[in-house]
């Protein structure tokens, strides 16, 4: 199965946490942060959305941080990918 996002839509799978501290020490699931970096899976087409021309400013393959808490998680075929609002995303990571 695919995902296509529609409008300003962005698919996103979130990067996986280092599980362990610089000096060595291994994190616990309750102390690790929630992550922001995320790889940009799938950009809808953008066009008018409430009235508005939206341009799309991502791509795929593109790495992005993201607003800790937004969008829609999904999870297909056992992966997990959040579709969030190209405005959710505060940054592109070069």
């Amino acid at each position: 199965m695919k995902l296509k996002p529609l409008a300003d839509r962005v698919v996103i799978k979130m990067t996986e946490m280092e599980e362990t501290t610089k000096s060595g020490i291994i994190l616990t699931g309750s102390a690790k942060e929630k992550p922001q970096v995320a790889e940009v899976i799938a950009v809808g087409p953008g066009g008018v959305v409430e009235g508005k021309e939206i341009t799309m400013y991502v791509s795929v393959g593109d790495k992005v941080i993201t607003s800790k808490y937004s969008g829609t998680e999904v999870k297909i075929d056992g992966t997990e990918y959040i579709v969030v609002r190209q405005n959710d995303i505060l940054a592109i990571v070069e």
